[in-house]
């Protein structure tokens, strides 16, 4: 399979420190990313664009490859997403090698499995898409929230707020866990898929953001309750 699976895993965390590299129930929470990955089937790379030589060693022993570590541009704070993958491309090709395929992982998302991305790719390829990512649905109809204006509740969209929860259209927003994309549109774009996304849909208790040392300790109970995990 001509595919490339990128981890981002920056060295600099302001809120959770070394947050890439903490231990997750036991293992660097970035080798879930990784052993994920590998598991898949799907890749003939997979590697770990990092700026941190520690993170670099760990990914090496879990499987991964660390070709090369990040530039200064793409290890800041203002780096995007989109910076990282573009540098890792662009650094393959002088290498000589290219990929039809990518698939983008975040290294703090436990929850990601090789299964979803076999779907992920499954869709890519039925569909002919540019990019397909995880999306989870909003526990609390957005439609329905409010804005606080001189010190009063105020509804963000009036005409919503009497309507019933199972009348207003579901909204979706991204799972932050991983991105599969066809590289040659990806590249041409610049990170912008004019065409879009397809979506997986994936249930509220796959899903959690770690911003936060109390969001990490709510991942940790989801993944023991998903996975009956003794660890």
């Amino acid at each position: 399979m001509n595919a490339i699976a990128i981890i981002t895993a920056r060295g600099g965390s302001k809120r959770i420190p070394g947050k890439n590299k903490r231990s997750f129930l036991g293992k660097p929470i970035i080798c879930y990313s990784i052993e994920a990955a590998r598991k898949s089937g799907l890749f003939e790379e997979v590697m770990v664009s990092t700026d941190d030589q520690e993170i670099a060693q760990i990914a090496q022993e879990a499987g991964a490859s660390v070709p090369f570590l990040r530039s200064e541009t793409t290890a800041d704070d203002f780096a995007t997403t989109d910076d990282v993958l573009l540098e890792v491309l662009e650094e393959y090709e002088k290498r000589g090698r290219t990929f039809t395929y990518m698939a983008c992982l975040y290294p703090t998302a436990p929850f990601i499995t090789a299964e979803k991305l076999q779907e992920a790719f499954r869709i890519l390829t039925e569909n002919k898409a540019s990019g397909v990512m995880p999306v989870v649905q909003f526990s609390f109809p957005p439609q329905r929230g409010m804005w606080v204006r001189d010190g009063r509740l105020t509804y963000c969209s009036p005409e919503d707020a009497p309507k019933r929860s199972q009348d207003l259209e579901p909204v979706y927003h991204d799972c932050g866990q991983f991105y599969f994309y066809q590289t040659k549109p990806y590249r041409e774009s610049r990170g912008q898929l004019p065409e879009g996304y397809y979506p997986i849909l994936v249930s509220e208790e796959e899903v959690q953001d770690i911003d936060q040392l109390s969001d990490w300790k709510l991942a940790e109970m989801k993944y023991k309750l998903l996975y009956h995990s003794d660890r």
